[in-house]
């Protein structure tokens, strides 16, 4: 009897790494060469895709498509001018209310009439900060993205 468990456990578990890798195709191309894999979350009308350290299992930066966000702009928020795959942005200072001493940056990137990239960064330092912004300045959206034209 312990076989078959063995065996159906094993089943899951691969149909569970088949289903994030599928759900993975729907978050953005990750930068070549860096040691991330997403994490992902499906919900009804948005994906919700994490981008994990492969090292130490730490998150780098966290994307939310779908075709509405949360996330409004405050002009005196304002920080750095970038570009995210040939989309002019801009990065706004956010807070956590739970953690203090956490930096965080947030933009908006409009894929399509129906779609939207709400991108987060967070780190303990302002070195590990600009180090995750610019890998996620780096992402290259797919085609196929929530909502998208």
């Amino acid at each position: 009897m312990k076989p078959m468990y063995l065996l159906l456990a094993g089943l899951l578990w691969s149909g569970h790494a088949t289903a994030q890798s599928s759900a993975a195709e729907n978050c953005p191309e990750l930068p070549p060469g860096a040691d991330l894999a997403w994490d992902v979350v499906n919900g009804p009308d948005f994906v919700f895709c994490k981008a994990i350290r492969a090292a130490d299992g730490t998150q780098a930066f966290s994307v939310m498509l779908g075709s509405d966000s949360p996330f409004r702009a405050d002009r005196n928020l304002r920080e750095e001018d970038a570009e995210i795959d040939g989309h002019d942005v801009r990065w706004y200072r956010a807070d956590v209310a739970t953690r203090q001493n956490v930096l965080v940056r947030e933009t908006l990137v409009e894929l399509g009439r129906r779609s939207q990239a709400h991108i987060v960064v967070r780190a303990d330092s302002e070195d590990l900060l600009a180090q995750n912004r610019q890998l996620a300045e780096r992402l290259r959206f797919r085609d196929n993205a929530v909502g998208g034209d």
